[in-house]
């Protein structure tokens, strides 16, 4: 009687794919490719087994407006978490900026990768910062933030909506569409483009969006499998810091119509420091505030820094 030859191979060929959702942007993709990667150094039967699924969103194809008049940050992820309740997916890879404060029934955040670095780059052949450009210079942004913060510290500067991949940004900006824009340092270091940064601008000077630079993996809530993997990747102190930041915007009900920028901080002795703030879109009026405990508080220093913003700003100024 003959019996087919074994091999590793025919026991790795045999493991059910792990499908990983993305948006197609180059961003997106080299975060989800990072992802399998890790996958693969961690599970090296996911080799053969993992691979990567591209989701067109809404936010992908309404690039003309800000994305404030369309519906906020659920534009790059509804249909994300559409594919994985329907099963067409196991994990979903999202910039941690981009996904909403509140996840669907059944989809959980088991996970977030070791943060990227957080501070905005600023990008301009006319100036080398955002300081020295010329009075009336226009600013290509998406970002209420980046408009209200920069509005704040000059007010005499022009800032029009800038959307698009980084790729498609850069290229508006060398076709003198705008005379700077502003982008995340980390997306230009995960693309292998930090060489295009004028200068990096401080976070003492500009307060970066909650969560700039992290990049979470959700999964069904029940998937065990999923569950297993993702376990090995997670990186606790992020998770503690964007905690602390997504508490803080929780409580301030925040979206793509509100500037509220914040930042966690955790030192070798396990402290965390927390500053946020809200601004009005026209920069005329920017609350701030400071909070530092034990990492085990994250989410209740967050939580209590934004009650005091809100409570600060009072009926009208988030609306």
């Amino acid at each position: 009687m003959c019996f087919p030859t074994i091999t590793l191979s025919t026991f790795m060929t045999s493991i059910e794919p792990l499908r990983i959702g993305t948006r197609g942007s180059p961003l997106a993709l080299a975060q989800a490719e990072e992802v399998k990667a890790l996958l693969i150094a961690c599970f090296p039967e996911m080799a053969d087994a993992a691979e990567i699924v591209i989701i067109k969103t809404t936010g992908d194809m309404i690039l003309d407006r800000a994305l404030a008049e369309v519906g906020g940050k659920g534009l790059f992820t509804r249909e994300i978490d559409d594919a994985m309740l329907d099963g067409r997916i196991d994990l979903a890879v999202h910039s941690m900026k981009d996904v909403p404060t509140w996840l669907p029934e059944g989809i959980v955040l088991p996970c977030m990768l070791e943060r990227e670095d957080p501070r905005d780059a600023f990008i301009s052949d006319k100036a080398k910062s955002l300081a020295e450009l010329p009075s009336g210079s226009v600013i290509g942004t998406a970002a209420l933030r980046r408009q209200a913060l920069i509005l704040n510290m000059r007010p005499d500067l022009k800032v029009v909506t800038f959307r698009g991949n980084v790729q498609s940004r850069l290229r508006k900006l060398a076709e003198g569409q705008v005379d700077a824009t502003l982008l995340a340092l980390a997306g230009l270091n995960r693309l292998g483009n930090a060489d295009v940064a004028t200068s990096i601008i401080e976070v003492d000077e500009m307060l970066p969006a909650v969560a700039q630079g992290a990049i979470g993996i959700t999964c069904r809530a029940d998937d065990e499998r999923a569950h297993k993997y993702l376990a090995e990747l997670n990186h606790q102190t992020t998770v503690l810091r964007v905690t602390s930041e997504r508490a803080l915007l929780e409580v301030l009900d925040g979206s793509c119509r509100t500037p509220i920028a914040a930042l966690a901080e955790i030192d070798n002795q396990g402290g965390l420091s927390l500053r946020g703030l809200i601004a009005k879109p026209d920069g005329s009026e920017v609350l701030e505030t400071k909070r530092s405990g034990v990492v085990a508080d994250a989410k209740a220093l967050g939580r209590d820094a934004g009650q005091e913003l809100k409570d600060r700003a009072g009926p009208g100024f988030l609306e």
